[in-house]
């Protein structure tokens, strides 16, 4: 019995290994949300209206539930981080940031004659792109500022937390349609940098959440920009032109400096809050 409990305790000590933690979390929630997106296609099929809202709910609470027990199973702890605590109003102030941030990259753009609308698309062009961000935003964050950035902040602090979870969430996007170097790269600094100080600010969720989903949605369901390299088609019929290092080119208007630059200034925001609420952690060398 004794053997028994002394192999059950070195397992369960294993699995608090930052790395091995990191892994199993990608891995569990990975396949949950793969699952729960094929399911609900099976059940319900795309092509209605209904049914893609219904499908992308049913896949956030599947991915949602399964990041609580891996939390509670695995790690043993409250799951703090989707504490229901001041849910609603961090999450609507991050869709107001959100939205709020890509309106003025893409008001430069359109200042300076490389973006123009020529055209209204009908309401349902709003529909997939809804879909998308929330996906899209429950999910990343989960994975990216839930998992990876949590966990590495944890045991090597915040620093190289931050810098590490940025430049790892960049490099993925390299894997999208049009992708360059350079719209990894502003991926790391706008998004990496500024939704883990998100985090960081509130150490819940649900700001990261908003912004993000938000970011995503304002590009291709109002404006129409490629997301992420990903055309899109939205509410409004549009044309982004120009330098690339400006306008972002095929892989959108988040690629191009302004909104580089705004992002940044907003994660510095966020991280110089974060520093004066003593929100930074150290390496677990120098504690």
């Amino acid at each position: 019995m004794n053997e028994r409990m002394q192999a059950t305790g070195k397992f369960l000590k294993f699995l608090q290994f930052p790395p091995i933690r990191i892994f199993l979390g990608f891995l569990v929630l990975s396949v949950i949300t793969f699952v729960a997106q094929i399911g609900t296609d099976a059940l319900f099929g795309h092509e209605a209206v209904w049914a893609n809202l219904l499908s992308v709910f049913i896949a956030v609470f599947a991915v949602s539930f399964a990041y609580y027990g891996f939390v509670r199973l695995i790690e043993r702890r409250s799951v703090t981080e989707l504490s229901l605590t001041s849910s609603v109003k961090e999450l609507a102030g991050g869709v107001v940031v959100g939205m709020a941030l890509f309106s003025a990259a893409i008001g430069i753009l359109w200042a300076l004659g490389y973006y123009r609308v020529s055209g209204i698309n009908g309401w349902a062009t709003i529909v997939p792109w809804f879909v998308l961000a929330i996906i899209s935003g429950v999910v990343e964050e989960i994975l990216f500022r839930g998992v990876l950035f949590r966990i590495l902040e944890e045991s090597l602090g915040t620093w190289p937390a931050l810098a590490t979870s940025a430049l790892i969430f960049g490099l993925l996007h390299l894997a999208n349609p049009n992708a360059t170097l350079w719209g990894g790269i502003a991926i790391a600094i706008e998004a990496g940098i500024m939704l883990a100080a998100a985090y960081m600010y509130t150490r819940r969720l649900w700001l990261p959440i908003g912004i993000h989903f938000a970011w995503n949605f304002t590009q291709g369901a109002i404006f129409g920009v490629a997301v992420s390299g990903n055309e899109a088609k939205g509410l409004l019929q549009s044309n982004l032109s120009g330098p690339v290092l400006l306008s972002g080119g095929d892989f959108g208007a988040e690629a191009s400096i302004f909104a580089v630059v705004i992002c940044l200034a907003a994660g510095i925001y966020f991280l110089q809050k974060s520093s004066q609420q003593g929100e930074f952690i150290k390496p677990f060398w120098k504690r």
